[in-house]
């Protein structure tokens, strides 16, 4: 049998989070390694709630935690998703399109 929890365990790690963590991994996932004031500005840009900036980065926090993102202080800290993180959406994103293969079999 082939590692069968290695999908399941990538789903299951975004299956907890809010969808504000899962957008801003979305955006990590699109925009590449960026500050937090460019993904809070993509977050308030989408969301018709407040969002503010310390609300960004508590969430940034939390990615960091599980393993989803990392940070990197250069001249400014500078997150990214971690291959865990791609991983993960990747699996949240083919469970959303149904190609998921819940019997766990054939890929």
């Amino acid at each position: 049998m082939s590692s069968p929890n290695t999908e399941s365990d990538a789903t299951h790690s975004l299956a907890d989070p809010s969808a504000t963590h899962r957008d801003l991994l979305w955006i990590l996932s699109q925009i590449g390694p960026s500050e937090s004031g460019p993904l809070h500005h993509a977050l308030t840009d989408y969301y018709t709630d407040r969002i503010d900036q310390a609300q960004v980065c508590d969430i940034l926090k939390e990615l960091i935690a599980r393993n989803l993102v990392t940070k990197h202080v250069h001249d400014t800290p500078k997150y990214r998703l971690t291959e865990s993180g791609r991983r993960a959406l990747s699996a949240r994103q083919a469970w959303q399109a149904g190609t998921h293969n819940a019997e766990g079999g054939h890929e």
